[in-house]
């Protein structure tokens, strides 16, 4: 079996030796002085080299000059190719581009702001789709009531995990702290359909979530339950009662007589 080797051609020494072309060149791109020493160079092809120089700007740490420089076949004149600042090994780079679709993230979404959700969604399914779910059963298309798509089930299991394992899940300081669960709570209203079961809205206006989707298991200290109100406390008797009187028995002899005789009168 035959191999087919790539002849490499040695670096042309013309453009080699053209270290000081190609950091004037990189002294016109940036300001002069400014590309620092030469880190080497690199054969591109037949006559063709670049120079690299180290950039001291502190804003392009670990960047370099790429200055390439070639010649014409037969031409003992070096010229310069083509001249760009390249990262080097450890430079600081921008983080790789994504989709704006990938970037949003949830509350990004402002007043006037749209977001198109692709034909091919797994998070929807068209509204005659029978889910399978006897609790939510999708599968009738109302005419010029029905959606044209409904959720899948994909993107309701992925809408439950990611409720229950939110901050209105059980797993959150104030539901360990609550006096009960959400689901005893008389402010608890249940979803319709297959997430019944977990979860349902906080329809209390003095707790944290209300208005808010909320696991069942959820709680927090607005429970309805979380307190009874004692009963009122009567009024206790008066201890002294300055209106009433007792009926005491007469000893012998009156006040009147006994401060008498104590005064010595008759």
């Amino acid at each position: 079996m035959s191999r087919t080797r790539t002849r490499v051609s040695a670096p042309d020494q013309a453009c080699v030796a053209a270290v000081d072309l190609a950091r004037a060149a990189a002294e016109e791109l940036a300001r002069p002085g400014a590309p620092g020493e030469h880190l080497g160079h690199e054969s591109e092809g037949d006559r063709i080299v670049t120079h690299f120089f180290a950039c001291l700007d502190r804003a392009y740490r670990g960047w370099r000059w790429a200055i390439t420089v070639t010649r014409a076949s037969r031409a003992k004149k070096v010229t310069v190719s083509e001249a760009v600042l390249l990262p080097g090994p450890g430079a600081l780079l921008a983080p790789e581009w994504l989709p704006w679709s990938e970037r949003l993230r949830p509350g990004d979404l402002g007043v006037g702001d749209l977001l198109p959700t692709h034909e091919d969604d797994d998070r929807l399914a068209p509204g005659f789709t029978d889910t399978g779910d006897d609790a939510d059963r999708q599968m009738v298309f109302e005419y010029g009531l029905g959606r044209a798509r409904v959720l899948s089930a994909i993107g309701r299991d992925r809408a439950a995990s990611r409720w229950h394992s939110g901050e209105h899940g059980p797993h959150t300081p104030i539901a360990h702290a609550a006096p009960a669960q959400c689901s005893t709570c008389g402010f608890y209203l249940l979803l319709s359909g297959g997430l019944r079961q977990a979860f349902g809205v906080c329809a209390n206006e003095y707790a944290p979530d209300d208005g808010k989707v909320v696991a069942a298991d959820h709680g927090c200290g607005a429970h309805s339950e979380a307190a009874v109100m004692p009963p009122p406390v009567e009024q206790a008797t008066p201890i002294l009662d300055d209106l009433g009187f007792d009926l005491m028995e007469e000893e012998t002899g009156s006040v009147d007589e006994r401060a008498d005789e104590e005064l010595g009168h008759s």
